[in-house]
């Protein structure tokens, strides 16, 4: 596939609900064949009957992904039932709100299996499929704490960064081969998504992203753009921006102003009055893209606007810099007082 083809075949992992949900519903607006991982059949199958009332086809598949055999299952029923797999889009995950010393061995090894192993296994099943034609993308839906973790999400912050690893590791090996194949990742800001109240969360107070908040159309809209382009690596929204370059500039800042501040964004003001989580089991119902907090979600800011404008990838670096420059400033600024 080349970088003006519109993907005709997509495969979304965490396709049920939150960001993957949304980019379902963005690659069905263009006309795409959709396979759609995740294990809330329910919720699948209201995904896909969208797709169909978009004009496309879709396949429900219902899988664990942390399952490597069912995943490579499911990528070759794509291949027979909708045709050769033009993008594959990892976004699957779960995660504990908790601190470190209160999630258990169990809670740690199930989330990097769900959030880390998910993304290799669907990577390989995708490769699989991919490299024999040498055309293809693979995406992966990361976040800026793949780079500057914070409190209170050890497992989760650890699994992106492992993501990270992991893609830049086997990117070096698909130059070397010479392959066509694609590779791109994309940092993620806060997005309000079900996670809130559909993750394990063992604090006293509901969760929520940490602030800013951005609609899950927003960051499909740039899955999309991303799976025709296929940049290397997109940072999208000012708030992944700062974050990480406030990490490169001084890390050390960031370390005491999280400690310090890091705790209260994530939790919203009403007690926590949650029953039940998706961390082993999923739970019934259709959750949708949207997390509770839509009187505080935004679209997209000016720097996703500018990075996916043909004209706009010099503008918006130059933004990245100063924004980043903004952020250690205003980091230093709060150290002091």
């Amino acid at each position: 596939m080349n970088s003006t083809t519109t993907p005709r075949i997509v495969v979304v992992t965490g396709a049920s609900s939150g960001v993957g949900r949304a980019v379902v519903r963005a690659f069905a607006a263009n006309g795409a064949g959709l396979g759609l991982i995740a294990r809330n059949e329910e919720a699948l199958a209201v995904a896909a009957e969208e797709v169909r009332q978009a004009g496309g086809e879709a396949l429900v598949l219902p899988l664990d992904v942390t399952d490597a055999d069912a995943v490579e299952a499911a990528a070759a029923r794509v291949e027979a039932e909708l045709g050769p797999i033009d993008v594959w889009v990892n976004n699957a995950m779960a995660t504990v709100f908790a601190p470190v010393m209160q999630t258990t061995p169990a809670e740690f090894r199930r989330v990097t299996e769900v959030t880390y192993l998910g993304y290799v296994h669907g990577t390989l099943a995708a490769l699989r499929h991919m490299l024999p034609r040498n055309e293809g993308t693979v995406i992966q839906i990361g976040s800026a704490l793949a780079y500057r973790s914070i409190p209170l999400q050890g497992a989760y912050c650890a699994a992106k960064a492992a993501i990270r690893g992991f893609t830049d590791s086997l990117r070096t090996e698909l130059i070397h081969d010479g392959s066509q194949v694609r590779l791109s990742m994309l940092q993620l800001p806060a997005v309000n998504t079900p996670q809130a109240l559909r993750q394990r969360n063992k604090l006293p107070e509901q969760a929520q992203p940490m602030p800013p908040l951005f609609t899950p159309e927003a960051i499909a809209e740039i899955v999309v753009w991303a799976a025709e382009h296929a940049p290397r690596e997109m940072l999208i929204g000012r708030p992944t921006v700062q974050a990480i370059w406030g990490q490169r500039l001084a890390p050390a800042l960031l370390d005491w102003y999280l400690g310090k501040k890091g705790y209260e964004p994530q939790t919203a003001e009403v007690p926590n009055e949650q029953e039940g989580d998706i961390l082993w089991e999923t739970l019934p119902g259709d959750p949708g893209a949207h997390g509770p907090y839509r009187d505080r979600e935004r679209g997209a800011d000016l720097q996703m606007r500018l990075r996916t404008h043909p004209r706009g990838l010099a503008a918006a670096v130059v933004l990245s810099g100063l924004m980043g420059l903004a952020a250690v400033g205003t980091y230093r600024g709060r150290h002091r007082t």
